[in-house]
């Protein structure tokens, strides 16, 4: 049975300018970029001011409530400006969004354009005499190459996709045939379909030696032995001396796994990190500046208020009309919009420079010193108690930043660590036991690497009381290999 009743809920709703805050918020400086020309090319009110005016606002402007009913505008027969004009002119640095100051350089970073992979492999197909048919097949086999260089697709597959796509008829033997052409094309190791496949194509393309020789053998007949470094089995079934081993190795670890990497500009083009804060040392004394190069200045469009202006006029002479009024409405609409985003850019930088501003002055002895053993426990909580944020806008402002410090560039998040105590009852950070489990493996000897059992006991004998399975949790988090993978001949 259907009823009408009421019913009183307390309900927490997030205003239009919140959820913009929470997403500009979650983005580093090169996303923030691309995200205000997006912004520009949607809203036609805002613009970049290409000549800004150092003096800054000095009261914020009033922003009409973002919960008010926009059907009451179209309601009422006519549409309150008073906010958006007034009697004098508005000045322009009223309506800027400053980002950088004067004295900073807008510059591009260029990028290289080079020819892809693909396109090299194609020009040298192109180059051999083949009739139609071979070449589309080697085409095809261009085409279903990935990024390293491997061939994922099956060859008999390849047979149904040339009849169903190309209408070509052809065999498991004439596939074959144009793979090898494939493969003799550089890179060497290029359409290789696996790893081993890929090492001996690049090593039969060397002089032949004694020690690319047994490479050959090795990786032919004791391929899986030679990933788990099972030397001794090798020598045994290769019946060769431990000098001439380390000779064939060295000349297998020459070699690319990844030969189509080389050529690919997508892979190697794109490989930029832009801090998104600058921490100095300034005999003593850190400073903390945001990176805004390359963030364009925002105002409003001066044509969009100088229509109001002009709807202001007419509503004093009585002269409007219905699409007057609707035009002032789609104006209005985007002047708030336009001044939320400039309002969220604003709260975003201060956001941003207050949060790194606490983490600074948590670790202020790392930053000194740059030695990690210096850091400090750190987690989100701590950093939301000092400024009074939430933890979930502590945690966006961590999410894919960086920052530039004398002692390089890290990723902002790498700062946060958990905490574990020595045997003194001290509270120290996981990142120093870490930092002191890769300084003993860098420094342990290669050709009998130190396993995990005796990583936990050098790190209880310098007081850190931990156990073998954490040592092995660190180890992995630090992309470390186990001592049987780390071994050198």
């Amino acid at each position: 049975m259907l009823n009408q009743r009421l019913q009183q809920k307390l309900l927490q709703k997030l205003s239009p300018q919140q959820i913009l805050l929470m997403k500009l918020l979650q983005i580093p400086s090169m996303a923030l970029e691309q995200r205000i020309k997006q912004e520009i090319e949607e809203n036609p009110v805002l613009e970049i001011d290409d000549e800004y005016d150092q003096e800054k606002e000095s009261e914020n402007d009033d922003f009409d409530d973002p919960n008010k009913d926009s059907n009451d505008d179209q309601r009422s027969n006519d549409v309150d400006i008073n906010d958006y004009l007034s009697d004098d002119d508005v000045p322009s640095y009223r309506l800027n969004a400053g980002n950088t100051s004067a004295s900073d350089e807008h510059k591009e970073i260029p990028m290289v354009a080079d020819t892809g992979f693909h396109e090299s492999l194609l020009t040298q197909l192109d180059l051999k005499e083949f009739p139609s048919q071979k070449r589309i097949i080697g085409t095809t086999i261009i085409g279903n190459l990935d990024e390293a260089g491997y061939l994922q697709r099956d060859l008999n597959a390849m047979i149904d996709d040339l009849a169903f796509t190309q209408s070509v008829t052809t065999n498991l033997e004439e596939i074959e045939f144009m793979l090898k052409v494939v493969q003799s094309f550089e890179p060497a190791g290029v359409a290789a379909r696996s790893l081993q496949e890929c090492l001996i194509l690049q090593l039969k393309r060397l002089d032949i030696s004694p020690s690319v020789k047994l490479a050959i053998i090795i990786l032919d007949r004791c391929f899986e032995d030679f990933t788990k470094k099972h030397y001794d089995k090798i020598m045994k079934r290769t019946h060769s001396e431990e000098d001439d081993l380390r000779d064939a190795i060295n000349e297998i670890l020459k070699l690319n796994p990844k030969p189509g990497s080389a050529f690919s500009p997508s892979t190697a083009g794109n490989q930029y990190v832009i801090p998104d804060f600058i921490v100095d040392n300034k005999d003593g004394i850190l400073e903390l500046t945001l990176n805004q190069r390359n963030m364009p200045e925002l105002k409003l469009s001066r044509t969009y208020t100088d229509m109001l202006e002009t709807y202001g006029e007419n509503k004093h002479r009585k002269e409007k009309n219905d699409s007057q009024r609707d035009a002032v409405i789609f104006i209005k609409q985007k002047i708030d919009s336009a001044r939320w985003f400039i309002e969220a850019i604003k709260q975003r930088q201060d956001t941003l420079y207050v949060t790194m501003s606490a983490i600074m002055d948590y670790q202020q002895k790392y930053f000194l010193e740059g030695d990690e053993t210096l850091l400090r426990p750190m987690i989100l909580k701590d950093i939301a108690e000092r400024v009074g944020l939430d933890i979930s806008t502590i945690s966006r402002v961590a999410n894919s930043k960086y920052v530039q410090t004398p002692f390089g560039t890290f990723l902002l998040k790498s700062f946060f660590s958990e905490s574990i105590q020595n045997d003194q009852g001290e509270e120290i950070s996981t990142r120093e036991i870490k930092k002191i489990l890769a300084d003993c493996i860098v420094a342990e000897d290669k050709s009998k690497p130190l396993t995990d059992e005796e990583l936990t006991a050098i790190l209880k004998q310098k007081g850190y009381p931990i156990a073998r399975r954490t040592v092995a949790k660190y180890r992995e988090q630090l992309n470390i290999a186990v001592a049987r993978l780390r071994k050198v001949m």
